[in-house]
């Protein structure tokens, strides 16, 4: 009984040793990253940028050994949607914002938690209060910008209308990234002594109101810049805008993929890979977020919708050779809803 004894006391105290825990207890895997991405609005151009953040990360993930669990949300722009989207990000490493309404809404919810996040296709990151620079934020966020280059659009619209005396603007007022832009629009104009035709729209209702306003206003050109409530009303405006003979010249390509018949700006696919990049180097190389400068691209790049190209009695080998002066690349494109 004393053998049995002490055999029980035995086996009880290396259980107990056992449960303790020693320095050489294994840590959290730090290799695993969640992430949570909120889209904006349902559009071909942040689409697009989603998609190739998701496939680069795949990348980067096999490049560097480590896990990128990617949740992706959308909006569609509702505020109340967004605020909940939010809230269920919270336990995340980092959240990327897709549009400048998203990354607003994200800095306000992370102000306090310093939670990283890393933006998307902001058209002004300092304009709208993201960054204090775009050297450093200065505070938890960075992140790729869809900078707009308005001079450089508007010569392309006197390059092919030189005695061009009236423009329209179209545009949503509440659109923090096109009051830039617009406003740019403006004095670039009224140096030409141009007459400016102004209409806005906060909904696709809205939007076909003012398009048609401005088509009985005589406009034959509108600019629109990087608006993503225009994006989202544009496969119900471009029929309506190229049987009355109107040229629209947009901020994006996928204003020209859904009909618009001009698109100039960045491209959203390699902006989308570049966001990638800033979002690996953040999580894995501990990189300083309020130091780290925010991305800017090369706006050259002209797309032509080469089926409303010649609905408006135009060929695209004649907007190319005029055009081409001023751009780094024209590219055609014919009308769909989404890239391929």
């Amino acid at each position: 009984m004393k053998k049995l004894l002490s055999i029980f006391i035995i086996i009880a105290l290396l259980l107990s040793a056992g449960c303790q825990p020693t320095d050489d207890t294994p840590e959290t895997d730090t290799s695993v990253y969640n992430i949570g991405i909120c889209n904006y609005v349902d559009d071909a151009s942040l689409n697009q940028i989603i998609a190739n953040i998701e496939s680069q990360l795949k990348v980067l993930a096999v490049k560097n050994g480590v896990t990128f669990n990617v949740k992706v949300e959308n909006c569609n722009l509702d505020a109340n949607v967004l605020s909940q989207i939010i809230s269920n990000f919270s336990d995340m490493d980092l959240m990327v914002g897709v549009a400048t309404p998203v990354a607003i809404a994200m800095r306000n919810a992370t102000e306090d938690t310093g939670m990283p996040v890393v933006f998307a296709a902001v058209s002004d990151p300092v304009g709208s209060g993201l960054a204090d620079s775009m050297q450093a934020s200065g505070n938890n966020l960075t992140g790729t910008s869809d900078y707009l280059d308005t001079n450089a659009i508007m010569n392309l619209i006197f390059a092919l209308n030189p005695d061009l005396d009236k423009v329209g603007l179209l545009y949503d007022v509440g659109q923090d990234g096109s009051t830039a832009a617009i406003a740019r629009a403006k004095e670039y104009l009224n140096s030409r002594n141009i007459t400016i035709v102004e209409k806005t729209g906060t909904n696709v209702s809205e939007v076909m109101l003012a398009v048609q306003a401005l088509i009985d206003s005589g406009c034959k050109v509108i600019f629109t810049p990087t608006d993503n409530t225009i994006m989202n009303a544009e496969l119900s405006i471009y029929e309506t805008l190229a049987e009355a003979g109107v040229q629209q010249y947009c901020g994006a390509d996928s204003f020209a993929l859904n009909g618009a018949f001009l698109g100039y700006g960045v491209d959203y696919a390699n902006l989308g890979r570049e966001t990638a990049e800033m979002i690996c180097d953040i999580l894995i190389n501990k990189k300083d977020i309020s130091a780290y400068p925010i991305r800017t691209f090369d706006n050259g790049i002209a797309t032509v919708n080469t089926e409303t190209c010649k609905q408006l009695g135009l060929t695209f080998e004649e907007v190319s050779s005029i055009i081409s002066p001023y751009c780094s690349r024209v590219q055609p494109i014919k009308t769909a809803k989404s890239f391929d």
